[in-house]
């Protein structure tokens, strides 16, 4: 059996390796020369760590995550504790540990473990054709990739999605712009093992830890999209936003670099139930693009990938009985976290602002288990469970 796998980000290595391990031959197409990591870090709740141990990944990803083992919200203004709880009862509760990791080096990672040689880059898809006794796909250089079944991983801007579909998809914008990036730790601002949010207007502030004594850090503002900004108005565009906020968050945007920190529009995609046609299936943002507040993107993507792998790997009905296994036991589960995002974005982000106050005043009075609850819930829905 031989895959053609289209995207070489998360999902779409996350899948060559695991169909890699189960005897699948594999061929990854990336559309771009050189993988630059959209945003700087990820955070990587236990059911994607478990995805990743079972792609013999646990002592990598040990290395590259930080030591999120407390999690506390702040009054943005006053930089008053609102909340502040150890992780560990969740980590005992679901049998893994969280990791933040830098994007950057969890792509390198993924690339090192499948071969990075063998990924074929300056690949971009232009269609592909379902025949007889297989799949191929056509590039814009003229190349044409053949295989017994195709796994589209080509991101929220997919161009397989719409034939999948049958119809055309449009990305929903979620309301607010995401700034984000490294710093070095800095426990001025926040403890170094402890996953801070400060909140106040809708907006948040937010610092992860990561390997080598950094911070990925990211700030959410509700903007109409398209404004004009860019890194040159970067750091004044943040001060005037956080303007009146509580010193850890002013010390923040004057240590950040312009230069390196990102600005994204957040979108997401209305959820959708077929994520298989014939020999064709979605994967990752291409089958579920949502928006980064319950931080189950990366995590869904790497559940697709096992969930995949086992289809393949246990059916013997043929191929298309298998993806259709890989569509029932994913569409359900993908739908649920796109809509828990939404959800969760609205209340964070002041879509309705007695909602966003009336969470404010919850968390004056949260222990944890509330929170952990959540997390606990998300994370138990995953196959590795």
């Amino acid at each position: 059996m031989k895959a053609v796998i289209i995207g070489g980000g998360i999902g779409g290595l996350s899948a060559a390796i695991a169909l890699k391990r189960c005897g699948i031959e594999t061929e990854v197409y990336e559309a771009v020369k050189e993988i630059k990591p959209v945003g700087a870090a990820i955070s990587i709740w236990p059911n994607g760590v478990k995805c990743l141990n079972y792609l013999g990944l646990h002592e990598n990803i040990t290395a590259l995550g930080g030591n999120m083992a407390y999690l506390a919200y702040n009054d943005g203004h006053s930089a008053t504790t609102l909340t502040r709880f150890s992780l560990s009862p969740l980590v005992q509760a679901v049998g893994e540990r969280p990791y933040p990791v830098a994007r950057a080096e969890l792509q390198n990672m993924l690339l090192e473990q499948y071969g990075k040689d063998a990924v074929q880059f300056g690949k971009r898809v232009t269609h592909i054709e379902e025949q007889q006794d297989g799949v191929c796909a056509w590039f814009e250089d003229g190349h044409k990739a053949t295989g017994d079944l195709l796994i589209a991983a080509d991101g929220t801007h997919s161009v397989i999605r719409n034939w999948v579909l049958g119809y055309q998809t449009e990305r929903r914008y979620a309301g607010y712009v995401n700034w984000n990036g490294l710093v070095d730790i800095d426990e001025t601002i926040a403890p170094a093992d402890q996953w801070t949010t400060f909140v106040a207007e809708g907006k948040r502030v937010s610092l992860m830890p990561v390997a080598g004594n950094r911070f990925y850090f990211f700030f959410d503002v509700p903007l109409p999209k398209g404004l004009d900004e860019d890194r040159d108005t970067l750091r004044g565009d943040l001060k005037r936003y956080f303007s009146g906020w509580c010193p850890p968050v002013q010390k923040l945007i004057d240590t950040l670099d312009p230069q390196t920190t990102n600005r994204i529009e957040i979108h997401d995609i209305e959820p959708f139930m077929q994520l298989v046609r014939g020999r064709v299936a979605l994967l990752g943002d291409a089958g579920h693009s949502t928006t980064p507040d319950i931080g189950q993107g990366g995590c869904a993507a790497m559940e697709d990938a096992v969930v995949l792998a086992i289809a393949l790997q246990t059916n013997s009905l043929g191929i298309e009985d298998a993806l259709q296994r890989y569509q029932e036991k994913r569409n359900e589960r993908v739908k649920d976290l796109v809509l828990k995002a939404r959800k969760r974005c609205d209340v964070t982000h002041g879509k309705d602002l007695q909602a966003t106050h009336a969470w404010y005043d919850e968390l004056k009075t949260e222990t944890g288990e509330r929170i952990m609850a959540g997390i606990e819930d998300t994370v138990m829905g995953g196959p590795l469970a």
